[in-house]
């Protein structure tokens, strides 16, 4: 194949992309970055945040937002993007595929690294029927597309919850569910062999908790359950999970594909009907056991020493998701980029980066915005600020401090009593990288700071 000159900043990339692939194993936890929420920060924030404090390297859409997608440009963190699953029969034709692929990633590609194209999510489970009957032949078409277009190194797997096993009290005993076994998933992992692509899973011991099972949820010490079939023993249920799946998988011959957790996680809240499952404690000690696995490398007891690429769900807590008061509160960061709990994933080891504080003997102090702030990161803090139940008619016009007119100055009253209300935690004036603890007050006759 003969190629124009003006190819070659774009074959040179995609070459140090395939020479970086191949270089490195997964070197790093991911995370689901869903955007259902109306107090969300802007995906450009949002990617330097991660590429500047966390040790995040790759992310999972639930779509194929061309703002994000841009936003994650040239910063080295892995994208996968997701395929809706209404346009999955659409997409069962090459040439329907190679249009998608034309207008959805090949503009963003290879300046964003995009990793994985997600042919919609956990289809098995919500249906419809027209959807199963086409989601392998939308999968084939979407890979032979992306080679078309020049992007083979973009993988092509679907997640799946974990309703594709039939119920099953040892691993050893796990199997796929009738019809869905031979009809859709011994294709689909025939394809996933033959493209040497992982079979993509979202295991939730969270699903599985009782008080009975908590210790085994939580990775917490507990005397462990015996598989008395292949005599191993577990002692968290993320690797009975896993290992659920290695065996249905080789019981339909395909015990060699790899496998990739898509969506784990644990919700920091709920209900009074989700207690005691939801707390802080729960969350920080599933999540952050979970990726002290990862980093271990161990694997589980019948895929030892495997590492499984993971994304943790999720990013930012959702306030705009359906359902109850833990489907909004499954994120790692408040939308402000506080921790909601510390899982080992800053960069310098510590939980959050905490704001340039003043240690608490020093007397009053008042969080205010610095001088490098942007006016949409300034009204990004202001709009979370007010949305946690803080009082903002002071800056309205017309309030004691609305004068000054600047985002800078109404900000700077909206975090501020915000950090007051979290009871003066250094985190709570972080709003990523953009707060500053201080010891004078900013009060000015008119307008009177809260303190």
């Amino acid at each position: 194949m003969v190629f124009a000159s003006h190819d070659a900043p774009r074959l040179a990339a995609v070459a140090l992309l395939l020479l970086l692939a191949a270089a490195s194993a997964v070197e790093s936890i991911g995370v689901n970055y869903g955007t259902l929420g109306d107090n969300l920060p802007p995906p450009a924030q949002v990617a330097q945040f991660l590429k500047d404090k966390t040790t995040i390297d790759r992310v999972k859409l639930f779509d194929a937002n061309p703002d994000i997608l841009r936003a994650f440009a040239n910063t080295g963190i892995l994208v996968a993007v997701t395929v809706p699953n209404d346009r999955i029969p659409s997409l069962t034709t090459p040439k329907a595929a190679r249009r998608w692929v034309s207008a959805h990633i090949k503009p963003f590609y290879p300046d964003t690294h995009i990793n994985y194209l997600i042919v919609g999510n956990e289809v098995l489970h919500w249906g419809p029927q027209n959807l199963i009957d086409n989601l392998v032949a939308a999968m084939k078409a979407l890979h032979k597309a992306l080679h078309m277009e020049g992007m083979g190194e973009i993988a092509v797997t679907t997640a799946h919850s974990l309703a594709i096993l039939e119920p099953s009290d040892l691993p050893s005993l796990a199997r796929f569910r009738a019809g869905w076994d031979v009809g859709v998933l011994a294709p689909m992992l025939d394809f996933h062999r033959h493209t040497k692509t992982p079979f993509m899973v979202n295991p939730y011991p969270y699903f599985m908790y009782s008080p009975e099972k908590a210790d085994m949820a939580l990775f917490r010490p507990n005397k462990g359950l015996f598989d008395k079939y292949t005599r191993r023993t577990y002692g968290n249920l993320f690797d009975f999970l896993m290992d659920s799946v290695y065996v249905s998988m080789k019981k339909l011959g395909y015990g060699d594909v790899a496998i990739s957790v898509g969506e784990t996680g644990w919700a920091s809240q709920g209900e009074v009907f989700e207690q005691p499952k939801c707390s802080v404690e729960n969350a920080a000690a599933y999540n952050g056991a979970l990726v002290k696995h990862f980093n271990s490398g161990r694997g589980t007891p019948l895929m030892p020493r495997k590492r499984f690429e993971t994304y943790i769900f999720a990013l930012f807590n959702e306030n705009q998701k359906t359902g109850s008061l833990a489907e909004k509160n499954l994120g790692l960061f408040r939308p402000n980029f506080t921790p909601v709990y510390d899982v080992g994933i800053m960069r310098g080891g510590a939980g959050a980066a905490p704001a340039k504080n003043i240690p608490i003997g020093m007397g009053k102090r008042w969080c205010v915005s610095n001088s490098d702030a942007s006016e949409a990161v300034l009204q990004s803090n202001i709009n979370y600020a007010c949305s946690q139940g803080i009082d903002c008619k002071p800056i309205q016009e017309g309030g004691a401090c609305f004068t000054p007119n600047t985002l800078k100055a109404h900000a700077s009253y909206a975090m501020n009593a915000y950090f007051h209300a979290q009871g003066l935690n250094p985190h709570s004036c972080d709003f990523a990288g953009t707060g500053v603890v201080i010891s004078t007050d900013p009060s000015t006759p008119a307008c009177k700071y809260v303190a």
